[in-house]
């Protein structure tokens, strides 16, 4: 085994913390909506806290090292153009603000608000296909983290150590979710997020001061040259190559040389060789960002359980400072990892490392072992068990709140809406439970069986589009625009499906059976075009296409609006206490800002922050972008941004730290009051009447 007595120590502790901390919830669970949506009482702090934990999780965690190993800090320059976007969405409250103000549960709920229950449970079925079929590795890729990081045995008591592990992992996510719902889950992943942080804060200072910037710099610049140069004696040495004209060769090396020089770690404006996580990848997560807002339902339980909306918009406006620890870790650590691979300094681990992957049997488990294996090699004792604790915390955060997630839409928005009346209380938490533990069971068995064959970023953005790819028109069509019709809706999720479902297909054919063309070779000629198209591209697609079909449906159908009041319990519709009051009449200037009547000073304060903080980057991104466009800007230069932008985000995660911690502590002791003394109405429960 890799870990000490005092590491695994510290994994005990930490796990014992965790279990101590869903305990505290046990009582507070009185109703369908403290299970669902924790009484509707988080506040912003441990909103933002819990949900960004609940989204980074040990699969995330090993995706980020995974996507950060082949871009280096080249992805994070093209990571600064999201910052309008993000910055556009928190401060207007996009889409977050006026799905909180419908006071639905799930999204699905809200479909049938606004469309159809037939298009609620269709659209359920979907959510619930696609998110436990991307849900469905999570296990085996935490699994395999834990047994390759801690050096577990392959087996133990004559059981294979594999399945074992997930039954343990698995077993202690139910007993969260189990002991308090969503209470349990927000509460447990508060703790779990506050600890994650400051853990990956803690490795990114050992690893920045103990590896040398002159290395990393060495090892960025000249791996890609070292590379190049083994790829052209290996070329040369072949048979083919030795009977091409001098020219044609010479041509080949240059290609050879524009391949590598154009796969920068360094440089952003020299990755067009760099794989998958190139300038494409960003582009189309940047539309993403806008168009899929909410519209992953994984943790659909965050999106209903802010006290007010007010409250849903500021957790979200904070998001970006209290992922300031993350970012960093997942800028600088995979970068760290490429050069204990390829510096000779590193050599002796690099070598141990590549013997252990050669025991895996495919690509992707290699991808996604090398970083644990190289941390592993690396960090010493008490980092060691820490950042263990670290992924058993994140393992365990993302799968209470997605087999919560899952568990309850299957429930509320396949189930009960089916079934034509609404569940007692008794029976509603039970059916609520037993459908949890059947996604545990379902995504244990496809973690067996399922033989991952692409890279995790990508299985999750194709996985995700058959749900995403359509919804997002579907959301907001639904929240913002009155004209949007029924059958539009229903065009649209068709269409998304049926992309995200052909993009994952193709994926599985054989590559055996495609090489082979001597039957139906244009079938196999148009199956491995659609095969070279990426998970990200194909939601890519799906996001395209299902919107242009929701508007051209709608525009098609009768001109009629929509009750957008009702919808969304405004005007003589409002809800008494859904809002309080702080200012009737804001100032223009804050109006500008977005800034309404319900901010206090803190809130204006927290507003003007974000945007100095965001349109200095954004500002950064664009003028560098227009700079590099018309000069050729060395790899020093570039080095030398890179590691003061490090700098200045350590001290800004250091700060937020410390802001959050006391934030999320206040917001904790309200919750727990609320939840304590606040009368539940049973009937919110899901259920959608005229009236409601």
């Amino acid at each position: 085994m890799n870990l000490s007595v005092i590491d695994w120590l510290i994994v005990a502790i930490t796990l014992g913390s965790m279990i101590y901390s869903v305990n505290m919830t046990k009582g507070l669970m009185k109703s369908v909506t403290d299970f669902l949506s924790a009484g509707r009482t988080a506040g912003r702090y441990v909103l933002s806290i819990s949900s960004g934990i609940a989204g980074l999780g040990a699969i995330s965690i090993v995706m980020f090292l995974e996507m950060g190993y082949v871009s280096g800090f080249s992805m994070a320059w093209w990571g600064f153009s999201q910052g309008i976007i993000i910055l556009a969405i928190t401060m207007s409250g996009w889409v977050i603000y006026r799905f909180r103000s419908t006071r639905c549960l799930t999204l699905a709920q809200f479909f049938e608000k606004r469309y159809s229950r037939r298009f609620r449970i269709f659209t359920g079925i979907v959510a619930f296909s696609a998110g436990i079929i991307n849900f469905g590795i999570f296990p085996a890729v935490g699994a395999q983290f834990f047994i390759s990081y801690c050096g577990l045995p392959d087996s133990f008591l004559g059981l294979q150590m594999y399945p074992l592990v997930m039954i343990f992992l698995l077993s202690i996510s139910l007993y969260f979710v189990y002991t308090g719902g969503q209470i349990a889950v927000i509460i447990a992943d508060f703790f779990q997020g506050l600890f994650v942080t400051i853990v990956l804060l803690v490795m990114v200072l050992f690893l920045f001061f103990t590896v040398g910037w002159d290395q990393i710099t060495e090892a960025l610049e000249q791996t890609p040259i070292q590379l190049a140069q083994e790829e052209i004696v290996k070329i040369q040495s072949d048979k083919t190559f030795l009977e091409f004209t001098k020219a044609d060769q010479n041509t080949k090396i240059e290609e050879i040389n524009e391949k590598f020089e154009n796969s920068s770690r360094i440089n952003p404006f020299k990755t067009s060789h760099v794989e998958d996580f190139n300038f494409w990848y960003f582009f189309i997560g940047i539309i993403g960002i806008m168009y899929g807002t909410m519209g992953w339902q994984g943790s659909q339980a965050y999106n209903s359980s802010a006290k007010s909306a007010h409250e849903a918009k500021m957790g979200a406006v904070l998001a970006g400072f209290r992922g300031l620890p993350q970012g960093l870790f997942f800028l600088l650590v995979p970068v760290i990892i490429y050069v204990f691979m390829n510096h000779a300094d590193y050599t002796p681990v690099a070598e141990s490392v590549k013997a252990a992957l050669v025991e895996f049997d495919t690509d992707a488990l290699k991808t996604q072992l090398r970083a644990p294996l190289v941390l592993s090699e690396i960090l010493p004792n008490g980092l060691l068990g820490a950042f263990a604790a670290l992924m058993l915390a994140a393992f365990i955060s993302t799968h209470d709140t997605y087999l919560h997630s899952w568990g309850s839409i299957l429930i509320q928005d396949v189930i009960m809406p089916f079934r034509g009346k609404p569940f007692d209380k008794e029976t509603h938490l039970k059916v609520l439970r037993y459908s949890i533990f059947g996604v545990a069971i379902f995504i244990f068995l496809f973690s067996l069986f399922f033989q991952q064959n692409q890279k995790i970023a990508l299985f999750f953005a194709i996985t995700a589009a058959i749900f995403v790819g359509g919804s997002g028109a579907v959301i907001i069509g639904g929240l913002y625009w009155s004209r949007g019709t029924t059958a539009a809706a229903w065009t649209a999720m068709i269409v998304g499906a049926v992309i995200g479902v052909g993009g994952i297909i193709v994926k599985q054919v054989p590559a055996e059976w495609l090489t082979d063309i001597s039957s139906l070779a244009q079938l196999k000629s148009a199956i491995t075009f659609l095969r070279g198209i990426n998970g990200q591209e194909y939601w890519g697609i799906g996001m395209g296409i299902s919107a242009l079909s929701y508007i051209i449906v709608s525009l098609m159908g009768k001109k009629e609006s929509f009750n957008m009041d009702k919808l969304l319990n405004r005007g003589k519709y409002a809800i008494s206490g859904e809002m309080e009051i702080i200012n009737d009449i804001p100032d223009r200037g804050w109006r500008m800002l977005g800034i309404g009547k319900e901010f206090t000073k803190t809130d204006k304060l927290i507003y003007v922050v974000n945007y100095l903080w965001t349109g200095t980057w954004t500002l950064t991104f664009i003028i560098g972008t227009i700079y590099n466009l018309f000069h050729d800007v060395s790899d020093q230069a570039w080095m030398t941004f890179w590691k003061y932008y490090i700098v200045i985000q350590i001290g800004m995660a250091l700060i937020s730290i410390v802001w959050f911690t006391w934030g999320g502590f206040k917001d904790l002791k309200a919750m727990m009051v609320q939840l304590r003394s606040n009368e539940r109405d049973h009937s919110d429960d899901g259920w959608v009447t005229e009236n409601s």
